[in-house]
């Protein structure tokens, strides 16, 4: 038993040395993921959970994560939650969980690893697993934008030396506008591209595709002009804008003028309150529980780039994740690439040599919305779903991380 284990976790550890052969290999101790749910994506400040405290949205979500997987949440060894904003997350993540049915024999915590915040939680859980320390726990990702957050200060004058340090101060507005320039990624291409986001998201939410991956969320909104407030329950995104068009974006102005005249409101991420949370367990646990396994877990990695052009992340995560797995290109069926900007999804297209009709089949942030700490697991949420419906099996997700870094995670569909 002791060796089976110890082999196991290497193979976790180097990957697979036959590429799709091992990552499609079961093993009694694979990590799989046997529930994937997200609450709607709403617009901040000015949306459906406007109103709504990070607590609730969490406990929301952990609810029906309970009730609709039916483990005995005496079972859950850890939570861990991925946000970017909140310094409290730690406190609020206990607190939900526990009021959510989680007893308090299970353990809270939180990361950040800004927009990748939500695959983080999911490789911190998946660790565990693999190395033996919980046999099932459950990942998060949150993001409540309506309530904004921390500016970030100067940094000492001795690390303003380093002209990279000094760089990651960039608002990311700026850094999209490094990229389009220094690329030569031109407004017409990005308004193009962002066009294809919402024809995309636009089609999967009228023929309801989001549906099976959505989990309605009831709460309160106040009306800003008379001050009622009223009760509502969420079914969709609201982000989607129907009709829109090349044309349409190309008269929007440009949202950051200081830096330059390419990115705008109408191609970048939309600023957006949710939640994602992927529940996760041992293979051998899950058969023993009757848990429906959706997919392989096989690992994630995260690799950096300059500061300024942190939105070509995914052109150094996504390449390193296939490298360890003896994986190409083309051997993945389906990529979810965060949308953090047009600029940024246009060149990691290009660099990467990625065929268009592979990647966001759903559309991505630029339509959807980008909750910063809840992306990273959305995009899990999002990518099993299309999986199952097109019965597509090996899957990457990968996002930029706003200090220079990209993050990307490998799973296998076992809905097939």
């Amino acid at each position: 038993m002791a060796t089976d284990r110890l082999n196991s976790i290497l193979s976790h550890l180097k990957g697979g040395s036959n590429g799709l052969s091992a990552i499609t290999q079961k093993n009694p101790d694979d990590v799989v993921i046997t529930l994937a749910l997200r609450t709607p994506l709403t617009k901040a400040v000015k949306g459906g959970f406007k109103d709504t405290e990070l607590d609730y949205l969490i406990y929301a979500l952990l609810k029906e994560l309970v009730e609709k997987s039916k483990v005995d949440p005496a079972l859950i060894e850890d939570v861990c939650l991925g946000n970017v904003n909140d310094g409290k997350a730690p406190y609020i993540l206990r607190a939900a969980s526990l009021a959510a049915g989680i007893p308090n024999t299970s353990g809270a915590s939180s990361v950040n690893r800004f927009c990748s915040s939500g695959l983080k939680a999911v490789q911190d859980i998946a660790n565990q697993i693999t190395l033996g320390q919980i046999d099932i726990g459950v990942a998060v990702g949150a993001e409540l934008m309506s309530a904004g957050g921390d500016a970030v200060k100067p940094f000492h004058e001795e690390i303003l030396k380093n002209q990279e340090s000094a760089d990651c101060l960039q608002p990311m507005g700026q850094t999209s506008e490094n990229v389009g320039s220094d690329f030569n990624i031109s407004r017409e291409t990005q308004d193009k591209y962002a066009a294809e986001s919402y024809r995309r998201a636009e089609a999967a939410q009228k023929a309801g595709w989001f549906d099976d991956e959505i989990v309605p969320i009831t709460t309160k909104v106040k009306d800003p002009k008379t001050g009622e407030v009223k009760q509502v329950t969420l079914t969709k995104d609201e982000g989607v804008r129907y009709g829109t068009t090349a044309e349409s974006l190309g008269k929007i102005r440009p949202a950051f003028p200081k830096f330059g005249n390419r990115s705008t409101g109408g191609n970048s991420s939309q600023v957006t309150d949710g939640a994602a949370a992927i529940l996760l367990m041992r293979r051998s646990k899950a058969i023993e529980l009757n848990q429906p396994i959706l997919a392989k877990f096989c690992g994630a990695t995260v690799a950096g780039v300059p500061p300024r052009i942190m939105g070509i992340g995914p052109t150094a995560a996504i390449p390193k994740l296939l490298s360890k797995y003896n994986l190409s290109k083309d051997d993945i069926d389906i990529y979810e690439i965060n949308e953090a900007f047009a600029s940024m999804a246009v060149y990691c297209l290009q660099n990467l040599g990625l065929d268009h009709a592979k990647v966001n089949p759903r559309g991505g942030a630029i339509a959807l919305g980008h909750p910063l700490g809840a992306t990273g697991a959305r995009q899990i949420c999002t990518v099993l779903s299309e999986a199952r419906r097109t019965k597509k099996k090996v899957l990457v997700t990968s996002m930029c991380i706003g200090t220079g870094q990209g993050m990307a995670g490998l799973f296998v569909n076992e809905q097939v």
